[in-house]
């Protein structure tokens, strides 16, 4: 059975108004200001007077069986998180990869929270944007919204922090705690509640004011900027989310790494780059969307060469594409040491080789099946019975052009001996390993 929140809008990212998050100067100064979901939301409604992100997926061309018919703009207009998921796109604009394949793109526009940019990129302000891997899936089955997955932005890149106020050192201690995810349907709160499902914890969703049993996790939805500072408040006691924000955490927050997730998840999915229907699928843009990928690729490997430069660029003493100083972006893409994480254990599995954040494009199919399939387990505040009706296989393959990405891979042998890949064999094929 689901544990719903009284209030069905908590269960959609609203906030929850037993949980009061008050900014202090630490984090006003780090975090600064960026688009909200109102101000979104009114531009929107300028777009053309679709409020609400059902609204605007009812409305498809896909529900209406129709394809091909978004006009087609060949300029770049990129979406983005403030996360560290987003390097490849921020790098591939900023360095001029996109531009290198003759294609034109805008300044990305950082949007503060899921839901405003999945409303943005579904009333077309967007043409490209990362997203949860989930989140599509949800779009493409649940609202019929012609979205296609394309490739990954990265590997691993997220992690568990807790509260060091919390006194949580093992999986056991989460029981009666509140755990923060970015998104229900999110890779983050997939792993989290499988970690927890496994030590006999239950998580539920509940008014932050309810009370727990000893067993039960309270998980609640909060935008990641809101994380650090909600933590430090005490009015969580962990979170779950991409880097930076664990970075954060740790640096200004009063947080711990309790374990990276890439240590449970070999090499695993995250944010997936995607891309309207028509842009993917028809064959007059083809030449287009092959350069695109072209570019995501040679941004991909650039930043796998040049972590600390990359870091420094995308921070507020660089470019300022996010609104972190840089030593906690350099963080973010380069502190995963053994020793350094050693109470609680957040690297488990040095063998894997793992980086705490990897950038590789390849989709592997074997890793939406396994999405797929673990999204049917998960506790969300919302929708889950148009997953009834889905086979993992089908959602691999129409979900998924592997096309551009796989061309633009075998272009650049390079990309294989990222560590997320396997290392010997097909390296488009791999098994998923999960070690709770």
């Amino acid at each position: 059975m689901q544990i719903m929140p009284k209030n069905p809008d908590i269960a959609d990212g609203m906030v929850d108004p037993n949980l009061a998050i008050d900014y202090d100067p630490l984090f006003g100064s780090v975090l600064g200001t960026s688009v909200s979901r109102r101000s979104m939301l009114k531009g929107l409604a300028a777009l053309g007077g679709m409020a609400g992100l059902g609204g605007m997926m009812s409305s498809s061309a896909f529900a209406q069986g129709k394809k091909f018919t978004k006009p087609f703009d060949p300029v770049l207009k990129i979406g983005y998180i403030p996360i560290t998921d987003a390097a490849t796109l921020l790098v591939a604009h900023e360095m001029g990869f996109f531009k290198k394949e003759g294609i034109k793109s805008e300044p990305p526009t950082l949007i503060r929270g899921w839901s405003p940019l999945v409303e943005a990129f579904s009333a077309q302000r967007f043409n490209l944007t990362h997203m949860l891997i989930p989140v599509p899936i949800y779009m493409r089955y649940n609202n019929k919204f012609p979205v296609k997955i394309t490739a990954w932005n990265h590997t691993n890149g997220s992690g568990i922090i807790v509260s060091k106020k919390a006194g949580i050192k093992t999986l056991k201690d989460f029981g009666g705690k509140q755990f923060a995810v970015p998104y229900w349907y999110s890779i983050h709160n997939i792993i989290g509640q499988k970690l927890l499902r496994d030590a006999g914890i239950t998580p539920v969703i509940r008014p932050q004011n309810a009370k727990l049993a000893a067993n039960e996790c309270n998980f609640l939805v909060l935008n990641p900027p809101d994380m650090p500072p909600a933590l430090a408040a005490g009015q969580i006691d962990a979170y779950i989310v991409a880097e930076p924000f664990n970075a954060l955490g740790e640096l200004r927050a009063g947080g711990e790494m309790f374990r990276f997730t890439g240590d449970v998840w070999k090499g695993h999915p995250c944010c997936v780059v995607v891309m309207h229907e028509d842009d993917a699928m028809d064959p007059a843009r083809a030449k287009w969307a092959q350069g695109v990928h072209n570019a995501i690729v040679a941004a991909q490997l650039h930043l796998t060469n040049n972590r600390q430069a990359m870091a420094e660029m995308l921070s507020k003493d660089g470019k300022k594409y996010l609104p972190f100083p840089k030593e906690v972006v350099e963080r973010a893409m380069m502190a995963y040491s053994v020793p350094d994480y050693t109470n609680p254990p957040a690297i488990q599995h040095p063998e894997w080789g793992q980086s705490r954040i990897n950038f590789q494009g390849w989709p592997f199919p074997s890793a939406t099946r396994q999405v797929v399939t673990e999204m049917k387990q998960t506790l969300v505040g919302g929708e889950l019975a148009f997953l009834n009706d889905l086979t993992p296989e089908f959602v691999e393959k129409d979900l998924v052009n592997y096309t551009y990405i796989k061309n633009a891979l075998n272009k650049n042998p390079k990309w294989k001996l990222d560590k997320s890949v396997p290392q010997t064999g097909d390296p488009f094929v791999r098994t998923e390993v999960i070690e709770l």
